[in-house]
């Protein structure tokens, strides 16, 4: 497929996605009931009431959420290109796959499946390891191979997790995953600017 195709396609695309986009706003401008009230027009931010103008800071707590949000989210998604590269290396060591090699005028060579493989790894040009070696000898060369490369994958993926782990324990004990901070009567008078009272039960849990 040529680019100027691709590039038309994309327009295509693009000016279809527009025109719908467009046309459904215009409808609903003149089919959907206006019936404007105090109500519907405040402003409306996860649930909260509205409580002053809009220049007043609201809660940071969205923030904090999104934030969290962002950072595991972003660092989940190294976890694709990991699967990828731990799959294609178990495929290549898999006893089943038997046309990893095969022999063509004599000399053995990688199969157009095996040579696939090693493309989508990164490898274009990849050959078997030794081609004054037999089949049976590369196909041992090339499993034991993608065997370690799926052991190191497995022990850079673990790594990855266990700070992935450290980082999720540490917000967890911050109490930034709590929606709201419970804390306790005493450091509530405290913070307040009132004297601690002393009582035999157990603080209550205030939020």
């Amino acid at each position: 497929m040529s680019p100027t195709v691709i590039v038309a396609y994309l327009a295509l695309f693009a000016s279809v996605g527009f025109v719908f986009l467009f046309v459904n706003l215009l409808l609903g401008k003149f089919l959907r009931p206006k019936a404007p009230n105090p109500e519907k027009l405040a402003v409306y931010e996860c649930g909260e009431p509205t409580i002053g103008s809009s220049f007043v800071q609201f809660d940071l707590r969205f923030y904090v959420v999104a934030l969290l949000f962002i950072i595991f989210d972003v660092e989940v998604a190294f976890f694709f290109p990991w699967a990828t590269v731990f799959g294609k290396a178990t495929h290549l060591m898999d006893p089943g796959f038997e046309d990893k090699v095969v022999v063509a005028s004599g000399a053995p060579e990688l199969s157009p499946q095996a040579k696939e493989i090693y493309r989508q790894l990164g490898v274009p040009n990849a050959t078997v390891p030794d081609a004054s070696a037999g089949k049976v000898a590369n196909v041992r060369q090339i499993e034991s191979s993608s065997r370690n490369l799926a052991f190191a994958s497995i022990v850079d993926i673990g790594v990855f997790f266990a700070v992935l782990l450290v980082g999720f324990a540490y917000v967890w004990r911050r109490g930034d995953l709590d929606w709201v901070r419970a804390v306790s009567e005493q450091r509530a008078l405290r913070v307040r600017g009132e004297p601690p009272t002393i009582t035999e039960e157990q603080p209550a849990l205030v939020a």
